[in-house]
């Protein structure tokens, strides 16, 4: 992954509400969400939500496509799997991580 995606990608998601509508996207999975969902979910007016969603397609970080009259959102899976690998490709002095799951007593 080339450093100015990645410092797009980031830059995106520095942003409260995109990373919010972001997480929300990521949790609907491939079905996806319009933007009136996101922004009820959200508590986000409609016209800030589009600016967001505009941010995160310009990053590369969601697709969009139409469903009659409706837009769906997706996530971009490929491009965060990508992401997440460029920021830890190098941790650890290049050995596996062994991250310890932390324990929930739900």
């Amino acid at each position: 992954m080339e450093d100015d995606l990645v410092a797009r990608s980031l830059s995106a998601l520095s942003q409260v509400h995109r990373l919010k509508a972001f997480r929300a996207l990521v949790v609907a999975g491939k079905q996806g969400l319009t933007p009136g969902v996101l922004s009820e979910q959200l508590g986000i007016s409609p016209a800030s939500m589009s600016f967001h969603l505009k941010e995160l397609l310009f990053a590369g970080l969601v697709s969009q496509t139409r469903d009659g009259r409706n837009l769906i959102y997706r996530a971009s899976f490929d491009r965060m799997n990508d992401l997440l690998g460029f920021l830890t490709s190098n941790c650890c002095e290049g050995q596996p991580c062994e991250l310890e799951s932390p324990s929930c007593n739900c």
